[in-house]
């Protein structure tokens, strides 16, 4: 696996303005600032939020009525793909792309996170500023960290018994496993409680066990065991489905930035390790945005519909510095993820023919 060679210094610690002025970041930071692509977008998120909570109240009133008759699991499918639309404004809540109000945001995450998603949104948050901090970074981004998966022929060497299976086949078994994800994020979450200080603990448990109760509930109440236990597996499997869809393209088969090198600056660090997929509107609403990675990458408190008007700037500020801005379609960005997968495993493959 390519690794990112030293090519810029640190800057200072600090927020995004606080980049130096001689930086590769800084004048892109400033275009980006002086058209007001950092300004929040209040109304758009208020009506992304109202159209996904009548939406979801639609499908539960649809259970409700429906959940005598098989045909209830026509709704599984509709409900994985509104989880993962109330996924994205946790995501965004905790970019503080929504609002600058961290204290909204923590309430607007755990409605979506934790109450309506049963997945604890002090976890999520910890886990995934880390990776945003370092990228593809293999000692610092929990995101590749050796776990089912590994993303490294160093990682792949230290496998044993099953875990070795699993990683020669990795590629093959990726999307498969995605199905569990749904599950995994709520196994996640609650294990997350022993981490969290006494008081937060509390909220974020009472809220995801009143998810699991009210779940629980809403199925059993409409419908037979059986029916619910097949609307349950339906839901959370495409809902894992729908999240790996959205997230293996962003970064799986780019660089991954060497430990020992002396660390990137904040343009490289974040581009050459991000990969956008190309699309329209279609794209854009089924990745949640998560397509301009670049960006988001660039600029987490962006808001989502602001990232498509900043990835004219984005690019030619690259072209500009010599920095690659690499895109690929929709298909291609998995065939990428999945090829790299596949060429961790091969070592391991060629042992056993």
């Amino acid at each position: 696996m390519p690794h990112i060679a030293a090519v810029a210094t640190e800057p200072p610690p600090g927020t995004l303005s606080g980049q130096h002025a001689g930086s590769e970041f800084a004048p892109l930071l400033r275009t980006v600032k002086g058209q007001g692509l950092l300004e929040r977008r209040h109304g758009w998120y208020a009506r992304e939020i109202a159209l996904n909570a009548l939406a979801l109240a639609s499908v539960v009133t649809g259970v409700l009525l429906m959940g005598t008759s098989w045909w209830v699991l026509l709704l599984a499918p509709v409900l994985a793909v509104l989880s993962t639309r109330t996924a994205f404004i946790g995501h965004d809540a905790g970019h503080s792309q929504i609002t600058g109000d961290k204290s909204v945001s923590r309430l607007i995450g755990l409605i979506h996170g934790n109450l309506l998603l049963g997945m604890s949104y002090a976890w999520w948050n910890d886990k995934h500023n880390r990776h945003h901090a370092n990228p593809n970074h293999i000692d610092k981004d929990p995101d590749v960290a050796a776990d089912v998966l590994v993303f490294t022929s160093e990682q792949a060497r230290e496998r044993v018994g099953f875990r070795r299976w699993l990683t020669r086949n990795q590629a093959w078994l990726f999307f498969p496993l995605t199905l569990l994800e749904g599950i995994a994020l709520k196994v996640s979450g609650f294990q997350d409680l022993r981490r969290q200080p006494p008081r937060e603990r509390t909220v974020e448990a009472l809220l995801l066990v009143s998810h699991v109760i009210g779940y629980a509930c809403l199925l059993l109440v409409s419908m037979s065991p059986g029916k619910a236990l097949a609307f349950a597996a339906v839901h959370q499997a495409l809902f894992g489905l729908h999240l790996g869809l959205s997230f293996a393209p962003n970064h799986k088969g780019m660089e991954m930035p060497d430990p020992d090198a002396t660390r990137l600056g904040h343009l490289r660090r974040q581009v050459l390790t991000s990969r956008n997929v190309r699309g329209g509107p279609l794209t854009d609403w089924f990745l949640g945005g998560l397509n301009y990675q670049i960006e988001h990458h660039l600029f987490p408190s962006m808001p989502r519909p602001h990232l498509r008007l900043a990835q004219p700037l984005v690019r030619a500020h690259c072209r500009e510095t010599g920095i690659s801005y690499v895109e690929a379609g929709l298909v291609d960005s998995y065939r990428q993820a999945l090829r790299h997968m596949r060429e961790v495993g091969e070592p391991l493959r060629s042992q056993y023919p």
